[in-house]
């Protein structure tokens, strides 16, 4: 269950716990890579706590998750690293898809890199202003 209440809208940091959740679920082989792939996807497109519910509703609760320290140094380096590839591949996939039907008309993946630039650049002000990566904000969000 999420800390997110199911009928408010959610923040990016609650997307980000979730889906930091759901990578420690499949580090500890609860999930597959494809579960962890579609899941991490509906993380990111979900817009209430109710949407984002049913991602970890079958795994066990964390003790003590929200709790953890903030990361140090090389760890948000990587947490950092981490949570840019997912934004990034669905603009790879977009293109490839507009190039493969002949690149014809508009560039429509505009739009998908758009929505994940204005999601990585809140990542990257997270990372610069030295918000935890992995467990919301440092203030305890």
């Amino acid at each position: 269950m999420t800390d997110a209440d199911p009928v408010l809208r959610i923040s990016d940091a609650d997307r980000e716990a979730t889906v930091a959740r759901l990578r420690r679920a499949s580090e500890e082989g609860r999930l597959d890579l494809g579960e962890l792939e579609e899941r991490v996807t509906a993380a990111y497109a979900a817009k209430t706590g109710a949407d984002l519910e049913p991602l970890v509703a079958d795994l066990p609760a964390e003790a003590g998750a929200a709790h953890a320290a903030p990361l140090a140094g090389d760890d948000r380096r990587r947490a950092l690293v981490q949570r840019s590839v997912p934004l990034l591949f669905p603009n790879i996939v977009c293109v490839a898809i507009w190039l493969a039907t002949g690149a014809d008309g508009g560039f429509w993946p505009i739009w998908v890199m758009l929505g994940t630039g204005i999601a990585f650049l809140s990542l990257v002000i997270r990372y610069v202003t030295g918000d935890d990566l992995e467990h919301g904000s440092r203030h305890g969000s």
